[in-house]
């Protein structure tokens, strides 16, 4: 059993213990220690536990902040019974009620309702039949991007060629048949110059990264070969991702918003990571104070 300490740091039972040797782990496991060595400066003490683990007793803590919860997608209604009995027992940051709704990419058409430009966003539901070349030639797309709308690490994420459409057509029919599903035009720009991705706390930019795909890929997620590079946010884009979380009910302690150009040069909301997105500390160690005088702040007695 976990034992208690001010902050939980909530991961999955893979990364609960180090993996030397095992660089993708290590890289968790450092930006966990900027966080936790920016809570000690605080005076408070914190501590890696699984969210599965059905041996913990929450109230051990004075709060549970979602770090690396990267299997969630895959037992989404576990997880979801989780947030139930954890908001009982302690204070979850980010909120229970902001997780929920980010969990499901869904989200983004709340995003574009509110004003903010995002990657156009169709949703083909659960249980219903969609025939994918009638629907991307309706949109006038030239190629797609079929995706879940609960998922990560680009789980069943595939491009949409005209000419290997009908493949991906018994995939679509298949997940259907137990989730919603998402299609978005292929965006170019993802390929030729990355994925910009700006972290948030309280709202506020605090650094970026650059995700690129492996030559001949279009995932930049690094499970797929993708790799990450510093980047230094234009005020354009500081000012895109703060505005994106200012139409929110509620300000997050921490969120991440990855971004695109689309093909007419305008940025756009590719996703909205307000779950248990990578913040990526070892790239900013200064933003792990934001992070931690955040955390301190919202705090209950």
């Amino acid at each position: 059993m976990a034992k208690a300490a001010d902050v939980a740091l909530v991961t999955e039972a893979r990364y609960v213990q180090p993996q030397p040797g095992n660089a993708y782990v290590e890289n968790i496991f450092e930006d966990d220690r900027w966080v936790a060595e920016a809570l000690e400066r605080r005076g408070l003490s914190s501590v890696r536990v699984s969210w599965a683990d059905t041996e913990v007793d929450w109230s051990f803590y004075r709060c549970a902040v979602l770090r690396t919860t990267w299997d969630y997608f895959e037992r989404a209604t576990e997880f979801s019974n989780w947030l139930d009995h954890v908001q009982t027992r302690t204070q979850l940051l980010n909120r229970p009620e902001l997780v929920r709704w980010n969990m499901d990419k869904h989200y983004l058409l709340d995003l574009a309702d509110r004003g903010i430009r995002v990657v156009p966003s169709v949703f083909l539901e659960r249980g219903v039949a969609v025939d994918l070349a009638t629907r991307i030639q309706e949109l006038g797309w030239s190629r797609g991007v079929l995706k879940p709308a609960v998922s990560g690490s680009a789980r069943h994420t595939y491009v949409l060629d005209p000419g290997d459409i009908e493949r991906h057509q018994s995939i679509a029919d298949r997940l259907l048949r137990d989730e919603a599903l998402i299609i978005q035009p292929f965006m170019p720009d993802v390929v030729e110059r990355g994925e910009v991705t700006l972290v948030l706390f309280e709202g506020r930019v605090t650094h970026g990264v650059l995700k690129r795909p492996k030559p001949g890929d279009f995932r930049v997620q690094d499970d797929h070969g993708g790799t990450v590079h510093p980047h230094t946010a234009s005020p354009e884009e500081i000012a895109f991702a703060e505005s994106t979380l200012a139409v929110l009910d509620e300000t997050p302690l921490y969120g991440r918003v990855d971004l695109v150009r689309d093909p007419a040069g305008r940025l756009a909301v590719m996703e909205l990571e307000l779950v248990e997105p990578e913040l990526w500390f070892r790239m900013h160690p200064p933003a792990a104070d934001r992070f931690a005088a955040g955390l301190a702040g919202r705090l209950r007695p």
